[in-house]
């Protein structure tokens, strides 16, 4: 198997939950397809080249969006797209049939990575390793990858698809200074041990570590379900924190400290981007690094946020 992974000349990606999801973020609402666009373009202006979809996200609309910017640009990203093995795709047929629907709407041949969007049962995680093997030997998938898996479970995988000679890339986790569980329930260390990239979704913790919401007013729809006004109204340390951290390193934003955070941490974060400003403040956290201090103070200041 390869030692080298496509993912090792990524520092940080982009994340499309938000690329037509209408329920979770508002889609049509406060941001529509041009703002997307601009995403796109400021990402590709800025050298961020990976965007991580599913065919999940605006039921296959933010697969279609990507497919439509790469074909209206002439631009070709490295794609992250993802298969939901929901309960009633049973048969491992659908594994093929589903991916060769999210080519289409992408409008691509092939994606650099193939990932399991969550070990959800009745198909063990071990069945569902020989479809996502067979795409890579068909050509259709260069890497393959899993998501939310807990570390026995990306074991199992891991072992499984090595005995069809192929590679576990990734798992794909959410992992912020609000939620380090990774840390501490072996999935960071089996990440390191299997040399599997971790890839961090939700890395600034779907906009709370921006520091623009508060208790009196909280992010709109379900996130503010989700992050409610106890959580903001103790937040204001660890943001200027992040501040502070910023300013000791020539003005760099909060998002870019706490990205840079997970950087540091050995994880490749795919934060979201709905706008062209949000791109271009992203792309900044990549190229340097924090001071192992820097490191050690934001351990310190966010462990309250999180269970260990």
């Amino acid at each position: 198997m390869p030692q080298q992974s496509l993912l090792d000349g990524f520092e940080i990606g982009i994340g499309t939950w938000a690329w037509g999801d209408k329920r979770f973020w508002g889609y049509g609402r406060s941001y529509g397809d041009a703002d997307l666009r601009g995403a796109f373009d400021a990402a590709i202006a800025s050298g961020v080249r990976l965007f991580d979809t599913a065919e999940a996200y605006g039921f296959g609309r933010s697969e279609r969006l990507i497919g439509r910017f790469m074909a209206e640009t002439g631009e070709r990203v490295a794609i992250a797209t993802k298969f939901f093995p929901y309960p009633w795709r049973v048969a491992r047929s659908q594994l093929p049939r589903a991916l060769r629907r999210s080519l289409a709407r992408l409008g691509v041949a092939q994606v650099a990575l193939y990932q399991m969007h969550w070990p959800v049962p009745p198909r063990t995680v071990a069945a569902w390793m020989d479809p996502l093997a067979r795409a890579v030997t068909e050509g259709l998938v260069q890497e393959v990858g899993v998501s939310n898996y807990s570390a026995a479970q990306m074991r199992t995988a891991y072992d499984r698809l090595a005995a069809r000679g192929v590679r576990l890339a990734s798992n794909q986790i959410e992992y912020s200074l609000l939620k380090r569980d990774v840390e501490w329930n072996g999935v960071l260390d089996a990440c390191r041990d299997l040399k599997v990239k971790l890839i961090a979704y939700s890395p600034l913790a779907m906009g709370m570590l921006s520091g623009k919401y508060t208790p009196d007013a909280p992010p709109p729809g379900l996130r503010g379900l989700r992050y409610r006004r106890p959580l903001l109204s103790t937040l204001k340390p660890l943001v200027g924190l992040l501040d502070d951290i910023g300013r000791s390193h020539g003005g760099k934003t909060r998002n870019q400290i706490a990205l840079n955070w997970l950087i540091c941490k050995g994880a490749l974060p795919i934060p979201g981007a709905k706008s062209a400003a949000h791109a271009y403040d992203n792309a900044g956290a990549a190229g340097w690094r924090l001071t192992a201090a820097d490191v050690a103070a934001l351990d310190e200041a966010s462990l309250r946020f999180t269970r260990r």
